[in-house]
């Protein structure tokens, strides 16, 4: 039996663990043990903890409890903890996901005592290096053994980097493996879509139809902390929703909501509060938030797991951002960046709600990604 050690620390890799969980649970119980450590980057029990029960993952084995701090200290901190995790585990394998300070801490610690790196979700790229994440990202993929990525673009960007497509066991971070695999999410997509339709009842809360309202995420800090950006932002969404008499749904993490009344001018905070259409609700579990993707009529987000989501429920999305990792969404026509600017949404807006024959082509995989992945992982480390 092989040990992987699994590093997670924001939502979003909570979820993605899930899809891989799952798979260890039900195909690779005899070969794979899993350890999970949560590096409490992100970490209360509403925003995290909930998770781990409604998607029926277990429980991590060991918590940082890193908290928020600069990058500098926050990912130092976390490289110490996990590296004498490491020490005392001894796993075959480090997991990592995405682009957070967790998943660069991760890699650095393992990378420094030589234990193997996994990347799942790697290649991605915005071609942006003032994001902390595309630093991340690049850092991780390039000390990985085994590097997974979800889109073939993806795949193509780490052989635009060097990495080779014909490279042969034993693989290493001199060595390493590449894949175009498929995307854990859409796993999870398929998985709980179903889940979500019988237990779920957000829409019935916040009085939203079906296929009637308009769903929204806002969370990056050049969004929220920039007081031009975010009075874009949403003086586009209360034209639309005000004009076309249409909801908006968005669930706002409380930071952001608290700097709604900083930063939004106070004739504009004054329509939002008192706006009809306008529905602000606390941060929705991952349920409740597929509920809510699969049942709006359209996404406007700088989320990119969100982007996706819209895409896996066949959603048209309206990407508040400058640039994005799932270019394949924007190239087949199913998403437009518009970065946030209040003419280029509405513009956007009103194409998607007159477009009739938008196209959701099948880019993710087969929903069995996390099958894939452990095997691969078992294929490569067992022999060791």
């Amino acid at each position: 039996m092989i040990k992987i050690l699994t590093i997670i620390g924001a939502r979003p890799q909570i979820i993605k663990a899930a899809a891989l969980s799952r798979a260890v649970r039900g195909s690779f119980s005899d070969s794979i043990k899993e350890i999970i450590v949560h590096t409490g980057q992100h970490y209360d029990e509403n925003m995290s903890g909930v998770f781990f029960d409604e998607l029926d993952i277990p429980r991590p084995d060991y918590n940082l409890n890193a908290g928020s701090g600069s990058h500098g200290k926050q990912t130092a901190f976390m490289i110490e903890g996990i590296e004498e995790i490491l020490q005392k585990e001894k796993p075959n394998a480090i997991i990592l996901y995405g682009d957070t300070n967790s998943t660069l801490a991760g890699a650095i610690a393992a990378s420094k005592i030589h234990v193997p790196v996994v990347h799942i979700e790697a290649g991605l790229r915005s071609f942006n290096k003032a994001m902390p994440e595309e630093i991340n990202r690049i850092m991780c993929d390039h000390a990985s053994t085994l590097l997974f990525s979800p889109t073939r673009a993806g795949y193509d960007n780490l052989l635009k980097e060097g990495f080779k497509e014909d490279n042969r066991a034993p693989y290493t971070a001199d060595n390493p493996k590449i894949y175009h695999c498929g995307d854990v999410m859409y796993d999870n997509s398929l998985h709980f879509s179903a889940v979500a339709e019988q237990q779920s009842d957000i829409l019935e809360k916040n009085g939203l139809e079906k296929n009637n309202f308009i769903l929204s995420t806002i969370h990056r800090n050049n969004n929220t902390d920039e007081p031009e950006r975010l009075n874009a932002l949403f003086s586009a969404m209360n034209a639309i929703a005000e004009e076309n008499k249409l909801k908006v749904v968005l669930p706002l993490h409380p930071r952001t909501a608290k700097l709604l009344s900083q930063n939004l001018s106070s004739e504009l905070y004054s329509k939002i509060k008192t706006s009809r259409f306008i529905i602000i609700i606390p941060p929705v579990s991952f349920l409740e938030m597929i509920a809510l993707e699969k049942n709006a009529s359209l996404v406007m987000t700088d989320s990119g797991g969100v982007q996706k989501e819209a895409f896996f429920f066949k959603k048209p999305c309206i990407i508040l951002r400058s640039e994005t990792e799932w270019v394949e969404l924007v190239n087949c026509g199913s998403a437009k960046i518009v970065d946030a600017n209040e003419k280029k949404i509405k513009e956007a807006f009103i194409y998607f709600n007159n477009a009739k024959d938008l196209q959701f082509p099948q880019l993710f995989g087969d929903g069995k990604s996390s099958e894939f992945i452990c095997s691969e992982i078992l294929k490569t480390f067992s022999t060791k």
